[in-house]
């Protein structure tokens, strides 16, 4: 009885063991596309800086606000209109205000960043 209770707890052991492997080598290839994405270097550190401190990566906040080029014209166009359609008055949602708000300050976030590796 106990020769079968410990193959039980190897083979547990080793199943276990295969899946923390896995999900670690995933992990780290998550971990270098997104470094890649980023750009690596100081625009990258910069970059993951910003996602982290807005909670919201760049990709995120263009599709909430649905710009493609990053103007401070369409973004503040396109942020009154989505934050005026969603105002709790109107029957709109103050989280989605929230997400708003929060696309809006992540974009000139990127769009001071840009100008400021400018000059």
């Amino acid at each position: 009885m106990a020769k079968y209770i410990v193959q039980i707890i190897i083979i547990g052991s080793q199943i276990v063991g295969k899946a923390l492997t896995k999900a670690l080598k995933q992990e780290y290839a998550a971990s270098q596309e997104s470094a890649r994405r980023a750009g690596g270097g100081r625009a990258g550190a910069a970059h993951a800086a910003a996602n982290a401190k807005a909670g919201i990566t760049l990709e995120e906040a263009k599709q909430i606000l649905n710009v493609q080029d990053m103007t401070q014209e369409e973004i503040q166009k396109r942020y009154e209109y989505l934050f005026r359609i969603n105002d709790k008055s109107q029957g709109g949602s103050f989280y989605l205000q929230s997400k708003i708000y929060r696309a809006k300050e992540r974009l000139d976030k990127e769009i001071t960043n840009k100008s400021s590796e400018k000059a």
